[in-house]
Parts: C-alpha cells; structure tokens; sequence
C-alpha cells in the first residue's frame, strides 16, 4: 500500500513538472510571435486609444514575467504583479481565461472542439491497427518472402510521406476523381474519412514494422514449439499465443504515439477543414495572436498525452502481470 501511494506521488508530482513546462514555455515562446493580439484583432487601422483599450482589457498593459528586459530600461524586475502569475492562479480555479477575440471563455470554446480531435485521433489509430495488424503478421509469417517485402515497401512509403502530402492525395483521388467524400468539413459521419487515413498512413507503417519484428522474434520460443508440438492449428499458435505476447512494444508505441497524432492533427485538420483543436489552436489561436487560446489548446494537449501514457502503463499489466512498474 505504501508503494502504491509513493507511486501515485511521484506520478503527480512528474505530472505537474510537466505541466509547468509546458506552460512555461508556450508562455514564453508566444512573447517572441511577431506582431501583437490588439493589431492582430483589430487591424492595422486601429487607433492608439482602441489598442490602449484593448490592452488594458485583457491586462495586456501588464508585464509578462517576473522580469522585463528593454533597451531603455535594461533589466527591470516585475514582482508577482504579472500576466504569467494571475494565469497560474486562474489555473488553479479551472478558469483558462478568456479569448481575446471572440471575449468567450477559452475552456468553453476547447470542450467545443475537443471531442472531434479525440474522435479523429481513436479514428485514425483504428485505421493504422486495422492496415497494421494483419499486414504485419503476414510479414513475420513469411519472413524474406515476397509478402514480406510488399508489407516492407508498404510501410517505407508510409513513414516517408508526411500528411501534407497524403492528405492532398487523398482528396484529389477520392474527393475530386471519383467523388466519393467530400473534400472538406466535418459535418457528417463520412467526413472522418479522409483525415483519420491521412494520419492512420504514417502510425500503420510504424506500427506494421513493429508487429512484423515481434512476430519473428517470438516464432522463436520455446512455448510455440510447444504449441505446435500440442497440435495446435497454426492460427491459433499465431493470433492466441504469439500476438499476444509480441503486443507489448506495439502498446508502448501506441500510447507515445497518441501525442503525435493530436499535433499531427493540426496540418491534417487544417487541410481537411476538420473543426477538432488542432484547427482551433492554428487558425484562431497562434493566427490571431490569442495568447490565451494558445496556452489552453496546448495544455489540454499535453493533459491528454500524460493521460494516454498512463492508460498504456496500466494496459502492460493486463497484457502482462509479470510486469512491475517502478
């Protein structure tokens, strides 16, 4: 019980070092955009008195930091009377603040837009399991074989284009050839489509190499020749026994590989017109200088992916108890 709770601590405690980081640095890094929110917004003809208003507003008028480094002024410290510490304690009362733009709370406008970028995430891991899977296991089966090769040139061309290349692909073939799908939106429930084979493509030939390796490296035990030994069909020897085992790194691969397809969802949601986050975070957030916006989208990314890699940790030991985690 007690190594339980020291786990779960030092879990937390990683949990938000992390979260701090991230934060921290989106934080900073946005100081750095060219350009500012008041004449991204309201334009190059806003007057001197709109964009002191404006600021004054949304406590842009404010320093950023603990401390400010200027020319004139050199370094100047801050204090606790910034931007950076009134976020923070915004935090810890679940208020992510308020769009810049749109004047709407930003948790409101990322519960609108968060489903769809999960749903298009599950979709296209799906999709990568089901081209992943079967292809792999025919290609350990039949190590060196002409299938074997097929499924390896498979998946060195889907590790070798990125989405911006196979997305375009996909909508001039399926969308404007034979006009199957349209090419953009995501009003109805065909419209997910395209997208989740876009980002499906690259994790199914990652994925692919990795159950081909485990394949072949557990067609080498001793309890398959056991198996075989029993009389056992060659499928069940496979698909019970064999898959089973080799399932560990291709989970491991799956959890890390959540976070890339919610940033890849970014490019595929823009090309695509898929009102998920991803869109929300490129178009009205880092497009329009919503420092704000911006800080949120990532956050609940990052939340995301922490909480994705623990769903992976806790499937090691359904698919293995003998694993212990530190």
């Amino acid at each position: 019980m007690k190594y339980k709770l020291l786990s779960f601590a030092r879990q937390m405690a990683l949990t938000l070092l992390v979260i701090w980081t991230v934060v921290s640095l989106v934080t900073l890094l946005i100081e750095f955009v060219p350009g500012t929110p008041a004449t991204t917004i309201l334009g190059e003809t806003a007057t001197a008195e709109q964009i002191a208003n404006f600021n004054a507003k949304h406590g842009l008028d404010r320093p950023a930091f603990f401390f400010s480094i200027s020319s004139e002024n050199g370094f100047s410290w801050n204090g606790v009377d910034n931007r950076y510490v009134d976020y923070w304690l915004g935090l810890f009362k679940g208020d992510l603040g308020r769009s810049f733009r749109t004047d709407r709370p930003v948790l409101d406008m990322i519960l609108e837009r968060y489903p769809a970028t999960i749903k298009l995430a599950l979709a296209s891991m799906l999709v990568a399991i089901g081209i992943a899977l079967p292809l792999g296991v025919l290609a350990g089966t039949n190590k060196n074989g002409i299938i074997d090769n097929f499924a390896s040139f498979i998946a060195l061309m889907g590790i070798s284009l990125p989405t911006f290349v196979i997305g375009p692909f996909l909508v001039y073939i399926f969308a404007v050839q034979l006009e199957w799908f349209r090419p953009t939106g995501s009003l109805y429930p065909e419209d997910i489509i395209l997208p989740a084979f876009t980002l499906g493509a690259a994790l199914s030939a990652i994925l692919t190499r990795m159950i081909r390796s485990s394949v072949i490296e557990e067609l080498g035990e001793d309890y398959v020749r056991t198996a075989r030994a029993k009389g056992l069909s060659e499928r069940t020897v496979i698909y019970k026994h064999v898959l089973k085992n080799g399932l560990i790194p291709v989970v491991t691969i799956l959890g890390l590989q959540l976070g890339v397809l919610l940033a890849g969802s970014i490019i595929t949601e823009k090309i695509f017109s898929w009102q998920g986050l991803g869109l929300l975070l490129l178009e009205d957030g880092i497009a329009k200088r919503d420092y704000r916006l911006v800080q949120g989208c990532v956050l609940v990314i990052s939340l995301t992916y922490i909480v994705a890699n623990s769903l992976t940790d806790f499937v090691y030991k359904r698919l293995d108890p003998r694993i212990r985690l530190s």
